[in-house]
């Protein structure tokens, strides 16, 4: 049975090897954008610096259980041996200086890589609003008037501003191949800046679980040429479907592993209104009508003050 058991564990080898190699390709390490450039760099550097700590251990694990062996007569046994100042200095300072230089990387990164802080760049940027749905993101291009559902074209070379919320519950928004990711809140705007360095198809995807449909939440970025992208947007705007309203609301309504769709045209503010619409769940802000109807009452007491004064008088 011993004889069997040995040709079977090879066998699982090139099963290894397999494995291994389904990382060879990692989208993270492999990024088509400036900032998940960086980003990589940042994960590579790191990495680095804590394995100065992790490899010496780890070898000098396997050289003392060999020196130290109970059939090695010349290993030197001191069973009252209690401190080393070399020993000391070593284990505290060098983990200090990592810890130091992790720390200043860390800092200098976290401003240089905010995801807030605009791509600087002699071409204007594009802007995409992107709002995260019941599976599905939308996608509204406010300077070209159209909008898309789980597919986004933009130019290489050009800075896209993403503004981003969630007309559900809390998600994450993030192409791996570009880099970065930021969240989307019902009632909040945030921001995320991406740039392409070359034309290339990547994947988007959720990095927050949102439901029974999370894993079909996914969309296609596709950064291409500007001539190419001008003849995406006029194709856009020949489309059938048009996003006002009543078109929005169906669209909103839960829904799974969702098809690509087209608008071509959208109507106006919609972002702004999504966001809008949560105000009343923020704490002590009032709605907006409620502002406008103190503002009135405001006037309204003004007015009446201003009139019984000249009454008096």
């Amino acid at each position: 049975m011993s004889k069997n058991r040995y040709p079977r564990l090879l066998g699982l080898v090139p099963l290894l090897g397999t494995l291994l190699l389904g990382g060879c390709n990692m989208t993270l390490l492999n990024p088509t954008g400036q900032v998940g450039l960086e980003q990589r760099n940042l994960i590579i550097t790191a990495t680095l610096l804590m394995l100065l700590v992790v490899v010496p251990v780890i070898v000098m694990t396997f050289l003392f259980a060999w020196k130290y062996r109970a059939s090695n007569k010349d290993a030197v046994y001191t069973p009252k041996w209690s401190h080393s100042t070399k020993i000391e200095v070593a284990v505290w300072t060098i983990p200090v200086l990592i810890i130091v230089a992790l720390g200043y990387i860390t800092y200098i990164s976290t401003h240089k890589l905010d995801p807030y802080r605009p791509i600087e760049s002699d071409v204007k940027p594009v802007t995409i609003e992107v709002v995260a749905l019941d599976w599905k993101w939308l996608f509204i291009y406010p300077e070209q008037g159209i909008a898309t559902v789980n597919k986004i074209v933009f130019p290489a070379h050009t800075p896209v501003n993403f503004r981003i919320t969630s007309d559900a519950v809390m998600n994450s928004f993030f192409i791996p191949g570009l880099g970065g990711q930021i969240y989307a809140m019902a009632g909040m705007t945030t921001k995320l800046h991406l740039i392409a360095d070359r034309n290339a198809e990547m994947d988007g995807i959720s990095a927050n679980y949102s439901g029974a449909g999370f894993t079909g939440m996914k969309f296609k970025a596709i950064a291409t040429s500007q001539e190419d992208f001008d003849a995406w947007v006029s194709e856009v705007k020949k489309a059938p479907k048009q996003l006002e309203q009543a078109e929005y609301a169906a669209l909103a309504k839960p829904s799974q592993n969702n098809p690509v769709e087209l608008y071509s045209s959208v109507t106006p503010n919609l972002f702004q209104t999504i966001v809008d619409k949560y105000e009343g769940m923020k704490p002590g802000k009032p709605l907006k009508h409620e502002k406008k109807e103190k503002e009135v009452a405001a006037t309204d007491m003004d007015s009446n003050s201003h009139s019984a004064a000249g009454a008096e008088e």
